[in-house]
């Protein structure tokens, strides 16, 4: 028998506030359960593991990386190249970026950019290339159905770019484009000056690109400097996901075996020198439209393979984060800061950074200094807590879980390693030496690796509203002007 509509609506309003009535009878009984945060138990973070991978090389010195990945009906690939604008000629920045840009606008032979952008929209696919500081890269994404036709386009792009003026034209527009704006933000503003500061304005690590520089990269810069870096002997690439091995293999010998690029490798060998630029000082960039200052502090670091680098990444998160020493202190109780922080920025094969800063209110510019300055010279000289060092033990060895949470991350990890000639677990030596790291072992690394005499102080923000002036932060202080104008030279 059916029931009528408005008789089934009553049946479920009644039954529907009877389950409310009996669970607001439980609510008591609930709430007896509820326990303090502090009372939360949660399971171990499963152990880091680095999936089995195969690896061979082609005869033309091709590195080849394959991690099988059968969750998903994907697969995506990543080339990491020799190479980096660290090697691109002092009066041509910007090529080695526009090179990567344009190898990729630019489409290639078999596949001019109008074809090649058709068929991965339609296909839901993807290819990119780019050039950065110390390495190139190329990579694509596809559907496994698609993987053959993807491939061949991706072997394509690497081996045959077309390099076609009107792409180079509108790349050269695109980064006139930057160079224009490039002061707009004042955080950049910093970050990119006080590079200038620590490794000099003439250095790979710190130059910009400028008009002048844009206006001396052709064509034919392109071309050299793609031949130059994109060599199977140069490069080692990684393919993870949902394939077949075997067929895998055979699909890379096909379209990458006969890769023989012409003429022999000419990139330098021995990277650039790098020296602290500025040893000390203060430096100020006139912002006179700010209501507030940004401010970067530091001198140079050091690499990833350092010795004591554990150490000083726990050092790095006893001074930051939510509950760390400048967070607590500077930001909290004195008021003083909108962000905080500081980082021991270290690289895989030149020195990195130690960098502090954050921003705040103008009138408390030289306050806000001050105090994060005493923060560092309380890590140099004071022993941190027993608690303090587990927290921060705790948050970096947690933090691993999220960098090899799919195995394309992991695979990226181990090529970057293989890259930059590290020890293929050396993820696994940072960890212990992160559990293994003691408060001694803090204070001899903060002792020996942040030093106040080569701290450098620089300051973006508006001269009038900075009271007291930033030149009482020392005695005898002097405050060296920084001029950010923008050449103007058209392209």
């Amino acid at each position: 028998m059916q029931l009528h509509p408005l008789i089934r609506y009553g049946m479920v309003a009644i039954a529907v506030f009877l389950l409310t009535i009996g669970s607001m009878g439980r609510q008591p009984a609930l709430a007896s359960q509820v326990r303090h945060y502090t009372e939360l138990e949660f399971p171990p973070l499963p152990e880091i593991e680095i999936p089995a991978y195969d690896f061979f090389t082609l005869d033309n010195g091709l590195q080849v990386y394959l991690m099988e990945d059968h969750e998903l009906p994907l697969v995506s690939g990543t080339a990491l190249v020799r190479t980096g604008g660290r090697f691109e000629p002092a009066d041509k920045v910007g090529l080695a970026a526009i090179t990567g840009n344009v190898m990729r606008s630019g489409g290639s032979v078999a596949y001019p950019a109008d074809d090649l952008n058709a068929y991965l929209e339609s296909h839901a696919a993807s290819i990119e290339t780019g050039i950065s500081t110390a390495s190139g890269s190329a990579s694509f994404s596809s559907l496994t159905e698609d993987l053959t036709e993807v491939m061949v386009r991706f072997a394509d792009v690497i081996q045959q770019p077309l390099f076609p003026q009107d792409k180079l034209d509108l790349a050269l527009t695109q980064f006139g484009g930057d160079i224009t704006r490039r002061n707009d933000d004042p955080e950049d503003v910093a970050s990119r000056e006080f590079r200038k500061l620590i490794y000099g304005e003439a250095s790979p690590y710190a130059r910009t690109v400028e008009y002048s520089t844009l206006a001396n990269i052709s064509r034919d810069d392109l071309v050299a400097f793609y031949q130059e870096s994109f060599r199977p002997d140069q490069m080692m690439l990684g393919i993870n996901g949902d394939f077949d091995p075997v067929e895998m293999r055979s699909l890379i010998e096909t379209y990458f075996g006969d890769w023989q690029p012409p003429g022999e490798a000419t990139l330098p060998q021995v990277l650039p020198e790098v020296s602290q630029h500025q040893k000390g000082g203060i430096f100020f960039i006139d912002q006179p439209q700010l209501t507030q200052s940004s401010i970067q502090l530091g001198h140079l670091g050091g690499r990833l393979d350092a010795p004591d680098f554990a150490a000083l990444s726990v050092m790095n998160e006893v001074l930051n984060g939510l509950g760390g020493r400048l967070t607590n202190e500077v930001r909290s109780r004195q008021g003083l800061a909108y962000s905080v922080y500081s980082f021991w920025s270290a690289r895989y094969d030149y020195p990195g950074i130690f960098i502090g800063g954050g921003q705040t209110r103008s009138d408390a510019t030289v306050p806000f200094i001050q105090s994060t300055l005493a923060e560092l010279e309380k890590i140099r000289t004071t022993p941190v807590t027993a608690e303090e060092l587990a927290q921060a033990q705790d948050s970096v060895l947690n933090s691993f879980v999220f960098n090899f949470e799919r195995p394309a991350q992991t695979l990226s990890r181990v090529m970057r390693y293989a890259y930059y000639d590290y020890p293929e677990d050396f993820i696994f030596q940072y960890q212990q030496a992160i559990a293994d790291t003691t408060v001694a072992d803090i204070q001899t690394a903060a002792a020996t690796h942040l030093n106040p005499d080569n701290m450098v102080v620089l300051v973006v923000g508006n001269e009038d509203e900075i009271q007291p002036e930033l030149a009482q932060l020392r005695p005898d202080a002097v405050v060296t002007a920084i001029d950010i104008s923008i050449p103007n030279v058209d392209i």
